[in-house]
């Protein structure tokens, strides 16, 4: 079902880093189940971060610049978003290993209403004889980085089309996993929280073989 992270204190969150599985197994190009989680938890990380940062959410300076995937990066600073993407991350990395996440959802909502005015989903495919490895996958780094690349460069060009985000808002993780997943103590139940009255652009997709995602950005359509 749908799960939403708490946002910790940082006596709670104090500690907890990205567990990234050990060395990314990607050698000779066959990609195994430890391998290709590495790849889309780090994925999902410079996602958010850079989704965070086009839309605003927090103020320019509290981002860095990094190289990643041959792109220039904007990755946070602030030490309780890192805590709490920390800890996330982690559990992510988890449920993709042990085959039970099947969606990442980050909303934005308003401040003031708490309306949902954006909502990029990133659904998650495992292919279950790769992921067991009872059927070798093989595919280059490189052509993986090359379609992760493009995602990445879909999402800084969304603010070409999303409406400008005029309120102050704020953002919440959600994931979809499978109903027999256990769920931690920083994790609540929680709705979907659709956007009302939206229009969704597909973005690209990306294959590891063992690991299929797509992505989509849900927005609110604006009065005018």
């Amino acid at each position: 079902g749908w799960l939403c992270c708490r946002r910790l204190g940082p006596e709670c969150a104090a500690g907890m880093t990205v567990r990234g599985g050990g060395a990314s197994t990607v050698t000779q190009n066959r990609i195994t189940l430890k391998g290709s989680t590495k790849i889309v938890s780090e994925f999902f990380s410079y996602a958010v971060n850079s989704i965070l940062y086009q839309r605003g959410l927090y103020a320019p300076e509290n981002f860095e610049r990094v190289k990643k995937y041959g792109l220039s990066m904007m990755v946070t600073t602030d030490e309780e978003l890192l805590k709490y993407l920390d800890v996330v991350l982690s559990q992510i990395t988890d449920w993709l290993s042990s085959r039970q996440l099947e969606k990442l959802v980050l909303v934005i909502a308003s401040v003031h209403t708490k309306e949902v005015l954006e909502r990029w989903v990133f659904n998650i495919e495992t292919e279950e004889e790769a992921a067991e490895g009872s059927n070798p996958v093989h595919k280059s780094e490189k052509e993986i980085m090359s379609e992760i690349q493009a995602i990445i460069r879909q999402i800084t060009a969304s603010v070409t089309f999303l409406p400008l985000l005029s309120d102050p808002c704020s953002f919440d993780l959600l994931v979809y996993t499978k109903k027999d997943t256990s769920v931690p103590g920083e994790w609540e139940d929680s709705d979907p929280r659709y956007v009302i009255n939206s229009e969704t652009v597909k973005l690209r997709s990306f294959t590891t073989k063992v690991h299929k995602v797509d992505t989509e950005v849900s927005y609110k359509l604006t009065d005018e």
